[in-house]
């Protein structure tokens, strides 16, 4: 499967949609991402059953505002719409295949209930002590 260029139109529905997506962050004039080109695209070929999407931070500087991204390449793990990894720097091949399995090795559901989790502790905190 080749990779997919992302837009502020289609980022969301991309994430949203379930499964696995990785999208690498990455800018024309960047040497290390050109160099990261390569290796994405042929893992993109060497597994079908997930999106690899790519955002061309010059030409789609909101998207990566809004994802928070300070240096490229960025590449970033997303599975059923949640953020599961982040890090900036090109990856060797081996470690890109290491990723991919640790995504696809993830119990979604202890995902979903950590998170919750957090939440919950984060609303806990914001609300003011009871007056004695």
């Amino acid at each position: 499967m080749a990779t997919v260029d992302l837009t502020t139109e289609t980022f969301e529905k991309t994430i949203v949609d379930g499964g696995i997506v990785l999208v690498d962050y990455w800018a024309e004039w960047c040497g290390p991402c050109r160099q990261f080109g390569p290796t994405y695209a042929a893992s993109s070929e060497e597994n079908p059953d997930i999106t690899f999407a790519k955002v061309d931070t010059e030409a789609q500087q909101q998207i990566a505002g809004a994802m928070g991204i300070q240096a490229i390449p960025t590449l970033m793990a997303f599975r059923d719409g949640i953020g599961v990894f982040s890090q900036a720097g090109a990856l060797p091949k081996a470690a890109l295949d290491d990723l991919i399995e640790q995504v696809r090795a993830l119990d979604m559901d202890a995902v979903r209930a950590s998170i919750a989790e957090q939440q919950a502790e984060q609303t806990q905190q914001a609300e003011p002590a009871p007056a004695e």
